[in-house]
């Protein structure tokens, strides 16, 4: 394959190409999240809450592999748009000497900081010790995490695609298998509950990171992790942070906004704890193909831009933005006809499936309107300028929604908190559009 076929194929086509095998991965990676959390809450509602209060430390960690993955991904592809290919080198080997450090410390500092957490919501024995449980295992697979990113990032940078699918599909696939098996001890297996689901997932993520070493070992790419391109190199490091760091304030911010509405929502009920994690499974099933298609996006964008092609870029920013609307248009449908049968894939409490069902059919009544944020946060990030994607994440997931929930339960009681998100996707639909049209001049 040419290095210029991303600046040279039909937009249209080459996007599809690109977001297509993303969108399989991310669908499946939805999937067994899902599966995950069906298989806990068979053990008991106490290990489904548990999984829900940990959530927002597991998506920390992705954030900081994902996001810094992103500050990666963009440098590979900016310098080889403009034809720079050992500076792509050094972003690459940089950018994976630097994610093996934060696995090293996200597995040392969740550990220990995990009781704790936990201690913030709750105060039942029984969760604090299963959440405790999961996290442990979970967590130590940290360094494994970050590794398996940067890979993805690298082969995403270089259009290379079907091959993050791959992994992906692997990793997702031996998840799905041994989530029963560890947890229900099927076989030769012992009964483990949590600690077998936390194990499944460990192991998947392995397995993910072993076929990208294979495909690395076999199947060389255009960008190499060299050696020779560890010597210091102070402005590759703050590029790759200054890209970096806001989008893992972006993947992070959710993170701190499941724990703030976890402490409103515990005040009323563990049951709106409990829709509060369901939702963000289900969620997940949802924003990711949305995600698949900014990540194919994201490589394209940043090669024209490096290329000089601005036509293009904007093109490629307004196709992705329809996609992403499409597919929120169709998990809106989704989620008014079938919100009693989604959320009764978690929980048999008739009270949790009724707080449940209300509650996805409120929210998903900003699902269509949040792929403006959602395209325009992902095409900054593709273009290196992490700080005003930063500004439409902290509008979505901060300055808007928090108070705004806070508001909206003083009048509407729990349910003022399901409100607060889509009246937050309007919003911040309309300052994403004026952030990127200032931020980005094609011309």
């Amino acid at each position: 394959m040419q290095d210029t076929f991303m600046k040279e194929r039909p937009i249209f086509p080459l996007l599809v190409s690109m977001a297509l095998p993303m969108v399989v991965s991310m669908l499946v990676n939805a999937l067994y999240n899902i599966v995950d959390s069906f298989f806990v809450a068979q053990i008991s509602e106490d290990a489904m809450t548990a999984l829900s209060l940990i959530y927002p430390m597991q998506n920390l960690v992705n954030a900081i592999a994902i996001g810094f993955g992103v500050g990666i991904n963009a440098q590979i592809a900016l310098h080889l748009g403009a034809g720079s290919k050992s500076r792509a080198d050094t972003a690459a080997t940089h950018g994976m000497a630097f994610s093996l450090l934060h696995g090293v410390l996200a597995t040392i500092l969740c550990i220990a900081l995990a009781p704790w957490f936990l201690g913030l919501f709750t105060q039942n024995a029984a969760v604090i010790r299963l959440g405790t449980v999961y996290a442990t295992i979970a967590f130590a697979f940290s360094t494994v995490i970050m590794a398996s990113l940067t890979f993805e990032k690298i082969f995403q940078a270089v259009g290379r695609m079907k091959l993050t699918m791959l992994a992906l599909l692997a990793g997702s696939l031996c998840n799905l298998i041994l989530d029963p098996v560890m947890i229900f001890g099927l076989g030769p297996f012992p009964r483990m509950g949590i600690a077998g689901a936390a194990l499944a997932t460990g192991l998947g993520q392995l397995l993910t990171l072993v076929v990208y070493l294979i495909i690395y070992i076999r199947k060389p790419t255009p960008v190499q992790l060299r050696r020779s391109a560890l010597r210091a190199d102070l402005r590759m490091d703050l590029q790759l942070y200054a890209i970096g760091v806001p989008a893992i304030l972006n993947l992070a911010l959710p993170s701190a906004l499941v724990s703030f509405l976890n402490s409103i929502l515990a005040a009323y009920s563990q049951s709106y704890v409990v829709v509060l994690g369901i939702y963000y499974k289900l969620q997940t099933f949802l924003y990711l193909p949305g995600s698949g298609i900014v990540q194919g996006m994201r490589p394209l964008i940043g090669y024209n831009y490096g290329a000089g092609e601005y036509r293009r870029v904007q093109k490629i920013y307004e196709l992705t933005a329809a996609l992403c609307a499409g597919i929120m248009a169709a998990g809106t449908v989704v989620c008014l006809a079938f919100a009693p049968q989604l959320i009764g894939l978690f929980t048999t409490n008739p009270e949790t499936i009724a707080i449940g069902q209300n509650a996805l059919r409120i929210i998903s009544l900003g699902f269509i309107v949040s792929s403006v944020s959602v395209a325009a946060s992902g095409a900054l990030e593709g273009l290196g300028k992490g700080a005003q994607s930063l500004i439409i994440s902290l509008c979505r997931y901060t300055i808007v929604i928090m108070p705004l929930a806070w508001v909206l339960c003083r009048f509407l009681a729990a349910e003022g908190v399901w409100h607060a998100f889509w009246i937050t996707e309007v919003l911040a639909a309309v300052i994403s559009a004026v952030v990127y049209r200032k931020s980005v001049k094609l011309s």
